[in-house]
Protein backbone atom coordinates (compact mmCIF):
# COMPACT_ATOMS: atom_id res chain seq x y z
CA UNK A 1 0.00 0.00 0.00
CA UNK A 2 1.49 3.41 -0.92
CA UNK A 3 2.18 5.84 1.90
CA UNK A 4 0.37 8.58 0.01
CA UNK A 5 -2.95 7.06 -1.15
CA UNK A 6 -4.86 9.24 -3.59
CA UNK A 7 -1.99 11.73 -3.87
CA UNK A 8 0.28 11.73 -6.94
CA UNK A 9 3.89 11.31 -5.84
CA UNK A 10 7.16 10.88 -7.66
CA UNK A 11 8.67 7.39 -7.43
CA UNK A 12 11.72 8.84 -5.65
CA UNK A 13 9.59 10.49 -2.95
CA UNK A 14 7.47 7.39 -2.50
CA UNK A 15 10.62 5.31 -2.10
CA UNK A 16 12.03 7.65 0.55
CA UNK A 17 8.79 7.59 2.55
CA UNK A 18 8.58 3.80 2.30
CA UNK A 19 12.17 3.40 3.42
CA UNK A 20 11.66 5.80 6.33
CA UNK A 21 8.53 3.99 7.50
CA UNK A 22 10.18 0.56 7.28
CA UNK A 23 13.11 1.86 9.33
CA UNK A 24 10.72 3.22 11.95
CA UNK A 25 9.02 -0.19 12.19
CA UNK A 26 12.37 -1.92 12.66
CA UNK A 27 13.64 0.50 15.28
CA UNK A 28 10.41 0.68 17.26
CA UNK A 29 9.05 -2.88 17.47
CA UNK A 30 5.87 -3.65 19.36
CA UNK A 31 4.55 -0.07 19.30
CA UNK A 32 1.45 -0.22 17.06
CA UNK A 33 -0.06 3.11 18.20
CA UNK A 34 3.19 4.92 17.39
CA UNK A 35 3.38 3.18 14.01
CA UNK A 36 -0.22 4.23 13.27
CA UNK A 37 0.41 7.87 14.20
CA UNK A 38 3.57 8.05 12.10
CA UNK A 39 1.94 6.43 9.08
CA UNK A 40 -0.94 8.92 9.15
CA UNK A 41 1.53 11.80 8.93
CA UNK A 42 3.70 10.17 6.27
CA UNK A 43 0.64 9.48 4.11
CA UNK A 44 0.13 13.24 3.82
CA UNK A 45 3.68 14.29 3.00
CA UNK A 46 4.35 13.20 -0.59
CA UNK A 47 3.15 16.44 -2.24
CA UNK A 48 5.13 18.52 0.27
CA UNK A 49 8.35 16.62 -0.33
CA UNK A 50 7.85 16.73 -4.10
CA UNK A 51 7.37 20.47 -3.96
CA UNK A 52 10.15 21.09 -1.42
CA UNK A 53 13.09 18.75 -2.13
CA UNK A 54 15.25 20.59 0.44
CA UNK A 55 13.24 18.80 3.13
CA UNK A 56 14.32 15.46 1.68
CA UNK A 57 17.96 16.56 1.52
CA UNK A 58 17.84 17.62 5.18
CA UNK A 59 16.31 14.25 6.21
CA UNK A 60 13.49 16.09 7.99
CA UNK A 61 11.25 13.00 8.06
CA UNK A 62 13.91 10.96 9.85
CA UNK A 63 14.68 13.78 12.27
CA UNK A 64 11.07 14.51 13.15
CA UNK A 65 10.13 10.86 13.77
CA UNK A 66 13.00 10.16 16.20
CA UNK A 67 12.47 11.56 19.73
CA UNK A 68 15.12 13.96 20.97
CA UNK A 69 15.06 12.24 24.36
CA UNK A 70 13.30 9.23 25.94
CA UNK A 71 13.28 8.95 29.73
CA UNK A 72 12.17 5.77 31.55
CA UNK A 73 12.39 5.45 35.30
CA UNK A 74 11.05 3.44 38.22
CA UNK A 75 8.54 4.91 40.66
CA UNK A 76 8.48 3.20 44.08
CA UNK A 77 5.68 4.20 46.47
CA UNK A 78 3.91 2.92 49.58
CA UNK A 79 0.18 2.28 49.93
CA UNK A 80 -1.91 2.94 53.04
CA UNK A 81 -1.27 -0.60 54.32
CA UNK A 82 2.49 -0.14 54.14
CA UNK A 83 2.99 -2.30 51.05
CA UNK A 84 5.60 -1.16 48.54
CA UNK A 85 4.68 -0.89 44.86
CA UNK A 86 6.96 -0.16 41.91
CA UNK A 87 5.55 1.45 38.76
CA UNK A 88 7.27 2.67 35.64
CA UNK A 89 7.45 6.32 34.64
CA UNK A 90 7.99 7.82 31.19
CA UNK A 91 8.72 11.16 29.60
CA UNK A 92 9.37 11.45 25.86
CA UNK A 93 10.71 14.85 24.86
CA UNK A 94 9.97 14.45 21.18
CA UNK A 95 10.71 17.76 19.48
CA UNK A 96 11.58 21.12 21.02
CA UNK A 97 12.34 23.16 17.90
CA UNK A 98 9.34 25.48 18.43
CA UNK A 99 9.64 25.88 22.19
CA UNK A 100 9.78 23.94 25.46
CA UNK A 101 8.43 20.40 25.25
CA UNK A 102 4.71 20.51 26.05
CA UNK A 103 2.32 17.65 26.62
CA UNK A 104 0.38 15.90 29.32
CA UNK A 105 1.06 13.13 31.81
CA UNK A 106 -1.18 10.06 31.66
CA UNK A 107 -1.60 7.73 34.66
CA UNK A 108 -3.30 4.53 33.47
CA UNK A 109 -2.45 0.80 33.49
CA UNK A 110 -2.20 0.78 29.67
CA UNK A 111 0.63 3.31 29.57
CA UNK A 112 3.83 2.04 27.98
CA UNK A 113 6.62 3.55 25.89
CA UNK A 114 4.77 3.05 22.60
CA UNK A 115 1.66 4.85 23.88
CA UNK A 116 3.74 7.76 25.18
CA UNK A 117 5.65 8.01 21.89
CA UNK A 118 2.43 8.02 19.86
CA UNK A 119 1.00 10.78 22.05
CA UNK A 120 4.24 12.78 21.98
CA UNK A 121 4.52 12.51 18.19
CA UNK A 122 0.93 13.73 17.77
CA UNK A 123 1.72 16.58 20.17
CA UNK A 124 4.44 17.97 17.87
CA UNK A 125 1.92 18.77 15.14
CA UNK A 126 -0.95 19.70 17.44
CA UNK A 127 1.22 22.24 19.25
CA UNK A 128 2.55 23.59 15.97
CA UNK A 129 -0.99 24.19 14.72
CA UNK A 130 -1.81 26.44 17.68
CA UNK A 131 0.73 28.98 16.44
CA UNK A 132 2.25 29.14 19.94
CA UNK A 133 5.92 28.55 20.72
CA UNK A 134 5.65 25.09 22.26
CA UNK A 135 7.32 21.84 21.28
CA UNK A 136 5.96 18.31 21.55
CA UNK A 137 6.33 15.85 24.42
CA UNK A 138 4.33 13.42 26.53
CA UNK A 139 4.71 11.33 29.66
CA UNK A 140 3.01 9.23 32.26
CA UNK A 141 3.03 6.00 34.20
CA UNK A 142 1.27 2.64 34.37
CA UNK A 143 0.02 3.65 37.84
CA UNK A 144 -3.77 3.48 38.23
CA UNK A 145 -5.14 6.24 40.51
CA UNK A 146 -8.65 4.76 40.37
CA UNK A 147 -9.69 3.53 43.80
CA UNK A 148 -6.58 4.88 45.51
CA UNK A 149 -6.82 7.22 48.49
CA UNK A 150 -5.65 10.82 48.29
CA UNK A 151 -2.67 9.91 50.48
CA UNK A 152 -1.66 7.07 48.14
CA UNK A 153 -1.96 9.29 45.07
CA UNK A 154 0.10 11.96 46.84
CA UNK A 155 2.89 9.51 47.70
CA UNK A 156 2.96 8.21 44.14
CA UNK A 157 3.06 11.73 42.65
CA UNK A 158 5.85 12.76 45.00
CA UNK A 159 7.94 9.73 44.02
CA UNK A 160 7.21 10.31 40.31
CA UNK A 161 8.24 13.96 40.48
CA UNK A 162 11.34 13.20 42.54
CA UNK A 163 12.84 11.58 39.45
CA UNK A 164 11.16 13.63 36.72
CA UNK A 165 11.88 17.10 38.15
CA UNK A 166 15.49 17.11 36.94
CA UNK A 167 14.24 17.07 33.34
CA UNK A 168 11.64 19.86 33.69
CA UNK A 169 11.60 23.65 33.65
CA UNK A 170 9.47 26.45 32.27
CA UNK A 171 11.98 26.90 29.42
CA UNK A 172 12.71 23.18 29.02
CA UNK A 173 9.72 20.86 29.48
CA UNK A 174 6.25 21.74 30.77
CA UNK A 175 3.89 18.82 31.51
CA UNK A 176 0.14 19.06 32.04
CA UNK A 177 -2.63 16.59 32.86
CA UNK A 178 -4.13 13.83 30.74
CA UNK A 179 -6.13 10.67 31.52
CA UNK A 180 -5.81 9.94 35.25
CA UNK A 181 -4.08 13.26 35.99
CA UNK A 182 -6.42 16.02 37.09
CA UNK A 183 -6.22 18.94 39.48
CA UNK A 184 -5.45 16.73 42.49
CA UNK A 185 -2.48 15.07 40.82
CA UNK A 186 -1.14 18.33 39.34
CA UNK A 187 -1.26 19.85 42.83
CA UNK A 188 0.80 17.05 44.37
CA UNK A 189 3.27 17.10 41.46
CA UNK A 190 3.71 20.86 41.68
CA UNK A 191 4.21 20.77 45.44
CA UNK A 192 6.98 18.20 45.13
CA UNK A 193 8.64 20.12 42.29
CA UNK A 194 8.62 23.32 44.38
CA UNK A 195 10.13 21.44 47.33
CA UNK A 196 12.93 19.97 45.22
CA UNK A 197 13.68 23.04 43.08
CA UNK A 198 13.38 25.52 45.97
CA UNK A 199 11.67 28.08 43.79
CA UNK A 200 8.16 29.12 42.75
CA UNK A 201 8.24 28.27 39.06
CA UNK A 202 4.58 28.44 38.15
CA UNK A 203 5.23 27.85 34.46
CA UNK A 204 6.69 24.37 34.97
CA UNK A 205 3.25 22.69 35.03
CA UNK A 206 -0.09 23.66 33.55
CA UNK A 207 -3.57 22.69 34.67
CA UNK A 208 -2.88 24.18 38.10
CA UNK A 209 -5.51 25.42 40.55
CA UNK A 210 -6.76 28.97 39.99
CA UNK A 211 -5.45 30.09 43.39
CA UNK A 212 -1.85 29.18 42.56
CA UNK A 213 -1.15 30.04 38.95
CA UNK A 214 -3.80 28.18 36.97
CA UNK A 215 -5.81 29.56 34.09
CA UNK A 216 -9.54 30.08 33.98
CA UNK A 217 -10.96 27.95 31.18
CA UNK A 218 -8.23 25.31 31.18
CA UNK A 219 -10.59 22.62 32.48
CA UNK A 220 -13.09 23.36 29.72
CA UNK A 221 -10.63 24.01 26.92
CA UNK A 222 -10.23 20.66 25.15
CA UNK A 223 -13.96 19.94 25.02
CA UNK A 224 -14.83 23.52 24.12
CA UNK A 225 -12.17 23.56 21.40
CA UNK A 226 -13.49 20.37 19.80
CA UNK A 227 -16.95 21.90 19.54
CA UNK A 228 -15.61 25.22 18.23
CA UNK A 229 -13.68 23.36 15.51
CA UNK A 230 -16.88 21.51 14.59
CA UNK A 231 -18.78 24.77 14.37
CA UNK A 232 -16.24 26.02 11.83
CA UNK A 233 -16.54 22.83 9.77
CA UNK A 234 -20.34 23.14 9.79
CA UNK A 235 -20.17 26.76 8.61
CA UNK A 236 -18.65 25.53 5.36
CA UNK A 237 -21.67 23.25 4.96
CA UNK A 238 -24.01 26.22 5.52
CA UNK A 239 -25.06 24.89 8.94
CA UNK A 240 -24.47 25.36 12.65
CA UNK A 241 -24.96 23.29 15.81
CA UNK A 242 -28.46 24.56 16.56
CA UNK A 243 -30.88 21.63 16.66
CA UNK A 244 -28.30 19.00 15.70
CA UNK A 245 -28.37 15.68 17.58
CA UNK A 246 -24.94 14.81 18.95
CA UNK A 247 -23.36 11.73 20.48
CA UNK A 248 -20.36 11.99 22.80
CA UNK A 249 -18.21 9.10 23.98
CA UNK A 250 -16.48 9.17 27.33
CA UNK A 251 -17.48 10.92 30.53
CA UNK A 252 -14.23 12.45 31.67
CA UNK A 253 -13.09 16.03 31.46
CA UNK A 254 -13.04 16.25 27.64
CA UNK A 255 -16.48 14.64 27.25
CA UNK A 256 -18.16 16.70 29.97
CA UNK A 257 -17.08 20.02 28.49
CA UNK A 258 -17.81 18.88 24.96
CA UNK A 259 -21.37 18.31 26.18
CA UNK A 260 -21.41 21.73 27.85
CA UNK A 261 -20.23 23.71 24.83
CA UNK A 262 -22.31 21.74 22.33
CA UNK A 263 -25.43 22.39 24.40
CA UNK A 264 -24.55 26.07 24.70
CA UNK A 265 -24.45 26.27 20.89
CA UNK A 266 -27.85 24.58 20.56
CA UNK A 267 -27.04 20.90 20.02
CA UNK A 268 -29.02 18.12 21.68
CA UNK A 269 -26.40 15.81 23.21
CA UNK A 270 -27.93 12.43 24.03
CA UNK A 271 -25.04 10.14 25.10
CA UNK A 272 -22.04 9.73 27.38
CA UNK A 273 -20.14 6.53 28.10
CA UNK A 274 -17.47 4.81 30.15
CA UNK A 275 -15.66 1.48 30.01
CA UNK A 276 -18.79 -0.36 31.24
CA UNK A 277 -21.32 0.94 28.74
CA UNK A 278 -23.18 4.04 27.67
CA UNK A 279 -26.23 6.15 28.49
CA UNK A 280 -28.82 7.38 26.02
CA UNK A 281 -30.81 10.30 27.42
CA UNK A 282 -33.64 11.21 25.06
CA UNK A 283 -34.23 14.54 26.80
CA UNK A 284 -30.59 15.47 26.41
CA UNK A 285 -27.80 15.00 28.93
CA UNK A 286 -28.45 16.76 32.25
CA UNK A 287 -25.13 18.55 32.59
CA UNK A 288 -25.45 19.39 36.29
CA UNK A 289 -26.24 15.78 37.14
CA UNK A 290 -23.39 14.50 34.95
CA UNK A 291 -20.91 16.78 36.74
CA UNK A 292 -22.18 15.69 40.14
CA UNK A 293 -21.88 11.99 39.25
CA UNK A 294 -18.48 12.19 37.54
CA UNK A 295 -16.64 15.16 39.04
CA UNK A 296 -17.96 15.20 42.61
CA UNK A 297 -18.88 11.59 43.38
CA UNK A 298 -16.59 9.90 40.80
CA UNK A 299 -19.25 7.31 39.96
CA UNK A 300 -20.14 5.47 36.73
CA UNK A 301 -22.48 6.54 33.94
CA UNK A 302 -24.86 3.80 35.07
CA UNK A 303 -25.31 5.87 38.26
CA UNK A 304 -26.23 8.85 36.08
CA UNK A 305 -28.98 6.78 34.44
CA UNK A 306 -30.34 5.63 37.80
CA UNK A 307 -30.53 9.20 39.11
CA UNK A 308 -31.84 10.72 35.88
CA UNK A 309 -35.05 8.73 35.68
CA UNK A 310 -37.08 7.32 32.78
CA UNK A 311 -35.61 9.53 30.03
CA UNK A 312 -32.19 7.89 30.42
CA UNK A 313 -31.38 4.32 29.42
CA UNK A 314 -28.13 2.59 30.36
CA UNK A 315 -26.73 0.11 27.82
CA UNK A 316 -24.03 -2.17 29.24
CA UNK A 317 -21.27 -2.83 26.71
CA UNK A 318 -22.26 -2.16 23.13
CA UNK A 319 -21.27 0.86 21.08
CA UNK A 320 -22.28 4.46 21.64
CA UNK A 321 -21.92 4.88 17.87
CA UNK A 322 -25.08 2.83 17.33
CA UNK A 323 -27.13 5.86 18.42
CA UNK A 324 -28.27 7.95 15.41
CA UNK A 325 -26.67 11.39 15.34
CA UNK A 326 -25.85 14.36 13.14
CA UNK A 327 -22.56 15.03 14.95
CA UNK A 328 -20.19 12.59 16.67
CA UNK A 329 -17.56 13.52 19.25
CA UNK A 330 -15.22 10.60 20.07
CA UNK A 331 -13.82 11.85 23.38
CA UNK A 332 -12.66 8.77 25.30
CA UNK A 333 -9.51 7.00 24.07
CA UNK A 334 -7.50 5.87 21.05
CA UNK A 335 -9.04 3.63 18.37
CA UNK A 336 -12.49 3.59 19.98
CA UNK A 337 -14.30 4.28 16.68
CA UNK A 338 -13.63 1.57 14.11
CA UNK A 339 -14.79 0.98 10.53
CA UNK A 340 -17.95 -0.90 11.57
CA UNK A 341 -18.95 1.96 13.87
CA UNK A 342 -18.17 4.51 11.16
CA UNK A 343 -20.38 2.63 8.70
CA UNK A 344 -23.22 2.69 11.24
CA UNK A 345 -22.85 6.42 11.83
CA UNK A 346 -22.82 7.07 8.08
CA UNK A 347 -25.97 4.99 7.55
CA UNK A 348 -27.62 7.02 10.30
CA UNK A 349 -26.77 10.30 8.58
CA UNK A 350 -23.80 11.70 10.50
CA UNK A 351 -22.52 14.99 9.01
CA UNK A 352 -19.44 15.77 11.08
CA UNK A 353 -17.02 13.96 13.40
CA UNK A 354 -14.65 15.83 15.70
CA UNK A 355 -11.97 14.00 17.68
CA UNK A 356 -11.81 15.18 21.27
CA UNK A 357 -9.53 12.29 22.25
CA UNK A 358 -6.14 11.50 20.72
CA UNK A 359 -6.44 9.27 17.63
CA UNK A 360 -9.80 7.76 18.66
CA UNK A 361 -10.74 6.87 15.06
CA UNK A 362 -9.06 4.00 13.24
CA UNK A 363 -7.55 4.69 9.79
CA UNK A 364 -10.20 2.59 8.02
CA UNK A 365 -12.95 4.54 9.77
CA UNK A 366 -11.37 7.87 8.79
CA UNK A 367 -11.29 6.80 5.14
CA UNK A 368 -14.96 5.77 5.27
CA UNK A 369 -15.95 9.17 6.68
CA UNK A 370 -13.97 11.01 4.02
CA UNK A 371 -15.37 8.89 1.18
CA UNK A 372 -18.90 9.56 2.47
CA UNK A 373 -18.38 13.34 2.54
CA UNK A 374 -18.48 13.58 6.33
CA UNK A 375 -16.56 16.55 7.71
CA UNK A 376 -13.81 14.96 9.81
CA UNK A 377 -11.75 16.92 12.34
CA UNK A 378 -8.59 14.98 13.37
CA UNK A 379 -7.51 15.14 17.00
CA UNK A 380 -4.28 17.02 16.35
CA UNK A 381 -6.45 19.91 15.13
CA UNK A 382 -9.85 19.48 16.76
CA UNK A 383 -8.59 18.88 20.30
CA UNK A 384 -5.78 21.45 20.18
CA UNK A 385 -7.79 23.73 22.47
CA UNK A 386 -6.43 22.04 25.57
CA UNK A 387 -2.76 22.59 24.83
CA UNK A 388 -3.52 26.05 23.40
CA UNK A 389 -5.01 27.09 26.73
CA UNK A 390 -2.04 25.52 28.52
CA UNK A 391 0.08 27.83 26.40
CA UNK A 392 -2.08 30.74 27.53
CA UNK A 393 -1.55 29.62 31.14
CA UNK A 394 2.21 29.69 30.54
CA UNK A 395 1.91 33.23 29.16
CA UNK A 396 -0.03 34.35 32.22
CA UNK A 397 2.55 32.75 34.52
CA UNK A 398 5.41 34.46 32.68
CA UNK A 399 3.77 37.85 33.14
CA UNK A 400 2.41 37.20 36.66
CA UNK A 401 -0.99 37.95 35.12
CA UNK A 402 -4.51 36.65 35.73
CA UNK A 403 -6.95 36.59 32.83
CA UNK A 404 -10.71 36.34 33.19
CA UNK A 405 -12.64 33.33 31.88
CA UNK A 406 -14.05 35.59 29.16
CA UNK A 407 -10.55 36.63 28.03
CA UNK A 408 -9.38 33.02 27.87
CA UNK A 409 -12.48 31.82 26.03
CA UNK A 410 -12.20 34.63 23.49
CA UNK A 411 -8.56 33.73 22.82
CA UNK A 412 -9.43 30.03 22.61
CA UNK A 413 -12.17 30.81 20.08
CA UNK A 414 -9.71 32.83 17.99
CA UNK A 415 -7.09 30.06 18.10
CA UNK A 416 -9.51 27.28 17.16
CA UNK A 417 -10.80 29.28 14.18
CA UNK A 418 -7.20 29.88 13.12
CA UNK A 419 -6.39 26.16 13.47
CA UNK A 420 -9.43 25.25 11.37
CA UNK A 421 -8.62 27.81 8.68
CA UNK A 422 -4.96 26.76 8.52
CA UNK A 423 -5.92 23.11 8.04
CA UNK A 424 -8.56 23.91 5.44
CA UNK A 425 -6.37 26.31 3.45
CA UNK A 426 -3.33 24.02 3.55
CA UNK A 427 -5.39 21.09 2.25
CA UNK A 428 -6.63 23.24 -0.63
CA UNK A 429 -3.11 24.48 -1.38
CA UNK A 430 -1.91 20.89 -1.74
CA UNK A 431 -4.81 19.69 -3.86
CA UNK A 432 -6.91 17.95 -1.19
CA UNK A 433 -9.83 20.33 -0.54
CA UNK A 434 -11.86 19.47 2.56
CA UNK A 435 -9.32 16.92 3.82
CA UNK A 436 -8.59 18.20 7.33
CA UNK A 437 -6.33 15.22 8.06
CA UNK A 438 -3.91 16.10 5.28
CA UNK A 439 -4.26 19.80 6.02
CA UNK A 440 -3.42 19.37 9.71
CA UNK A 441 -0.48 17.06 9.10
CA UNK A 442 1.03 19.18 6.34
CA UNK A 443 0.55 22.51 8.13
CA UNK A 444 2.12 21.20 11.34
CA UNK A 445 4.94 19.48 9.43
CA UNK A 446 5.83 22.60 7.46
CA UNK A 447 6.01 24.82 10.54
CA UNK A 448 8.26 22.38 12.39
CA UNK A 449 10.39 21.67 9.29
CA UNK A 450 10.99 25.36 8.60
CA UNK A 451 12.15 25.85 12.20
CA UNK A 452 14.52 22.87 11.95
CA UNK A 453 16.05 24.24 8.75
CA UNK A 454 16.40 27.70 10.27
CA UNK A 455 18.15 26.36 13.39
CA UNK A 456 20.63 24.07 11.63
CA UNK A 457 21.67 20.55 12.51
CA UNK A 458 19.72 19.92 15.71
Amino acid sequence: MPLSPGTPASPATEAVLKESYERILRRNPGEPEFHQAVREVLEALAPVLDRRPELLDAKIVDRITEPERQIIFRVPWQDDKGEIHVNRGFRVEFNGVLGPYKGGLRFHPTVNLGIVKFLGFEQIFKNALTGLNIGGGKGGSDFDPHGRSDAEVMRFCQSFMTELHRHLGEHTDVPAGDIGVGGREIGYLFGQYRRLANRWEAGVLTGKGLAWGGSAGRTEATGYGSVLFTAEMLKLRGEDLEGQQAVVSGSGNVAIYTVEKAQALGANVVTVSDSGGYVVDEKGIDLDLLKEVKEVRRLRVSDYAERRGPSARYVPGGSVWDVPADIAFPSATENELDAAAAATLIRNGVKAVSEGANMPTTPDAVHLFQEAGVSFGPGKAANAGGVATSGLEMAQNAGRAIWSFEQVEAELTRIMKAVHDECYETAERYGAPGDYVKGANIAGFERVSDAILAQGLI
